[in-house]
């Protein structure tokens, strides 16, 4: 279903989001342990220099192709990907086949109150979906056994886990010997958007795969990190030039 395309080192499945929401169905049905990343352009960067990220990445059941840099670095390997998959986006997706199969889900991530609130949003729009457990994102390693404790023991079929990258790669890898979930996918922000703290970018600047343009307008701070963008293509470009 797609194949995947290697893009700075990293396989990225060129999957489109039906495509996706597909095999999240088949990890859902299944009783291994899956991990999803939905890497973007800054993600991929960083990959580049940090080696254990790469091979996190690498081993990924399904690493969707998420950011319109990522969507334009892939046309340089003569293999472009059939469409951006957001994260959150894919997220939602997910949440929607839990409700659908009854499914429980574990939040693990954010400031104090995110992922509580996250919750209530789910469960107001999902009437089947059970909410296993919430936790914010701020904890020391020392305290990560307690913590993969609290997710077995909640019986949680999915967790999402909203870290921020690495750490939430890192986290999903480190701890993949002892999770009992279904699968562990890493969103990011997604939880502080999904809780009503972030509002994501109107639907206009999404389609234009400007949604790093309309957070660099509420948030000119970021403008450090929006400007690995154009540094991604360009090492993507050169990395293909050189194959």
């Amino acid at each position: 279903m797609g194949g995947n395309i290697e893009i700075v080192g990293i396989k990225i499945d060129n999957v489109n989001m039906d495509e996706a929401a597909d095999r999240l169905t088949e990890y859902l049905d299944s009783d291994t342990y899956n991990m999803v990343f939905t890497p973007n352009s800054e993600i991929l960067y960083t990959a580049v220099k940090d080696r254990e990220l790469e091979r996190i990445l690498n081993c990924g059941r399904l690493v969707a192709p998420d950011g319109i840099g990522v969507v334009i670095a892939s046309r340089f390997y003569g293999t472009p990907v059939k469409e951006r998959v957001a994260g959150f986006d894919l997220m939602i997706r997910l949440m929607g086949i839990a409700d659908s199969r009854g499914s429980s889900v574990y939040l693990l991530g954010g400031k104090e109150g995110v992922a509580e609130e996250a919750a209530i949003k789910l469960t107001e729009s999902y009437g089947n979906l059970r909410i296993a457990g919430t936790r914010n994102g701020f904890f020391e390693e020392d305290s990560e056994d307690k913590i993969i404790n609290e997710i077995n023991n909640s019986n949680a079929d999915i967790l999402i886990a909203a870290l921020g990258a690495p750490k939430q790669e890192k986290f999903i890898y480190k701890h993949s010997d002892k999770l009992k979930v279904k699968i562990a996918m890493g969103v990011g922000g997604s939880l502080d958007v999904l809780a009503g703290r972030i509002k994501r970018a109107p639907e206009f600047y999404q389609k234009a795969g400007l949604e790093w343009f309309y957070r660099l307008m509420k948030e000119p701070g970021r403008i450090i990190r929006v400007l690995r963008i154009p540094k991604f293509i360009a090492l993507a470009f050169y990395d293909a030039k050189s194959r």
